[in-house]
């Protein structure tokens, strides 16, 4: 009985206090409950930041209380959820902020802003994302991608990201990020002109122009007409073939997430077409870029790998750092450095020593056959670095410069360049850059032991501590007799070294 008449009092009182209200009044406890909700209730500042009037916040005043929630479009292509977000608009122009309110019984209410940007702030895109892909707001030309055609770097890529990427493109589950369904090998797509394709990213503008030869364009056959509004004239099995010649666009790009994410403006793709102009950033260095995309319509992930337009070369070039690793050579057993012949006679190897007399002992020693030929040499080159003159920097061998040797006749010579004619009882060690190939002999360092003493085994030692400083050499030549003429001659060496 007592907890029917508490239940009767307090409904009477809920019945007072309604009555007492004003229309007013009750509008506030309509919008604080979220029964419903107009645009006109909405409202929301902005402030911008002390560093930067191209950073504004953004704070919803809507008299809101109770179950609700809100949605911001920033207009720059970010997006939230919560009572306050910060929109960065790095570059001048108009971007319209929506905030949306939706209440629980399904009603929602928005209210729009346009936010004027007068002024470029560069320093708001001076991120590692935007140097690497555009070349910095320095850079007035940006950076030219295209894709890895004969996966130089798809390996590099699986590595860094720990994902299964194995080719320039490729699919696999949705999520998975990487290509467990199919990647392709290199060059898989030579038939096609999408390797044609180039992508250079200005920062400036913040501009994308895509170029290629031709007028085909490559895509999803699933998503190219529904999605991306391309008229479709030939498929084959999964593929769609339409018209596309690329074109000016813009882009921007959202660090807030996990990874950072590209979004291409009008129908701009790179390369192949998954339904989608958002790209989601796997992998980025100043030089590879690995990109994926979720293709919502097939339920796939596609990732694709690029690199800038001059590393797309058939084999990777060799990054050669400098080294110093110690080399030796006595010729006494079956496995030799591998110094390479030029121009030199038939019968030069290894022989037997001479003169196996103090100061060289050795069985073996190496037969020099300066031929005919005016460049008579042999040489050495490092596969896969530069040599560190800081830390090794003295070539040393025994020579012995035989007296039957014609050291008067004069020979014909190269070219009138050419002072000399006669062969010399002399030995010419060079360093030299391996990678101009040709011309290597215009930037090399050459020292020269002249008029050595015959018939005797001598101790020498070339000293380049003078060129310590070059990072660029990773060959050493050997040469006899002096060069530029036709004069043969036989010359022995053993026991060479190049060490500190």
């Amino acid at each position: 009985m007592k907890n029917r008449i508490k239940q009767l009092f307090g409904m009477m009182l809920l019945l007072f206090i309604m009555a007492a209200c004003s229309p007013q009044e009750m509008d506030n406890y309509s919008l604080d409950g979220m029964t419903s909700i107009t645009s006109d209730q909405i409202s929301f500042t902005q402030t911008p930041s002390a560093e930067s009037d191209n950073v504004i916040t953004f704070t919803n005043t809507t008299p809101v209380s109770g179950v609700h929630s809100l949605v911001w479009e920033l207009g720059n292509g970010s997006s939230g959820k919560n009572n306050a977000i910060t929109g960065s608009y790095p570059f001048a122009g108009e971007y319209t902020v929506v905030l949306t309110i939706y209440t629980p019984d399904g009603a929602s209410a928005s209210k729009s802003v346009v936010v004027t940007i007068a002024e470029d702030d560069y320093t708001l895109v001076d991120t590692p994302v935007y140097r690497n892909l555009t070349g910095g707001a320095d850079d007035a030309d940006g950076k030219t991608w295209v894709m890895d055609q004969h996966n130089n770097f798809a390996a590099e890529v699986k590595a860094a990201t720990g994902f299964n990427i194995n080719g320039h493109m490729g699919l696999g589950p949705q999520g998975s990020r990487g290509q467990d369904w199919w990647g392709a090998a290199a060059n898989d797509k030579q038939s096609w002109e999408m390797y044609s394709s180039k992508f250079t990213f200005i920062q400036n503008g913040v501009q994308l122009l895509i170029e290629k030869e031709g007028d085909e364009g490559y895509g999803r056959k699933a998503s190219a007409e529904s999605v991306g509004g391309f008229t479709v004239h030939g498929v084959n099995g999964d593929d769609a073939f339409f018209t596309y010649s690329g074109g000016n666009y813009n882009f921007s790009i959202d660090e807030a997430g996990e990874y950072p994410t590209i979004t291409l403006s009008g129908n701009a793709f790179m390369g192949y077409y998954c339904g989608s102009q958002v790209y989601e950033v796997l992998y980025l260095t100043e030089e590879v870029m690995a990109l994926r995309v979720n293709n919502t319509v097939e339920s796939q992930d596609w990732v694709f790998v690029y690199c800038l337009e001059e590393l797309n070369v058939s084999e990777p070039p060799v990054v050669k750092e400098p080294k110093a690793i110690p080399l030796a050579e006595d010729f006494e057993g079956e496995t030799f450095l591998g110094f390479v012949q030029e121009d030199m006679g038939t019968v030069s190897g290894v022989v037997d020593n001479p003169l196996p007399l103090p100061i060289n002992t050795s069985d073996k020693v190496y037969r020099y056959w300066k031929s005919t030929g005016f460049y008579s040499n042999l040489s050495f080159t490092a596969a896969d670095y530069k040599f560190d003159l800081t830390a090794q920097n003295k070539v040393r061998v025994k020579v012995f410069i035989p007296s039957f040797n014609d050291y008067t006749t004069e020979y014909a010579v190269a070219g009138e360049w050419i002072s000399n004619r006669k062969l010399k009882p002399q030995l010419a060690v060079k360093l030299q850059n391996s990678e101009m190939g040709g011309n290597a002999w215009q930037t090399q360092t050459e020292i020269v032991k002249a008029d050595l003493e015959m018939n005797k085994w001598l101790t020498l030692e070339f000293d380049f501590s003078g060129v310590a400083t070059r990072t660029d050499y990773d060959k050493i030549v050997i040469q006899f007799g002096a060069e530029g003429h036709a004069g043969p001659g036989f010359f022995f060496f053993d026991d060479f070294a190049f060490a500190e």
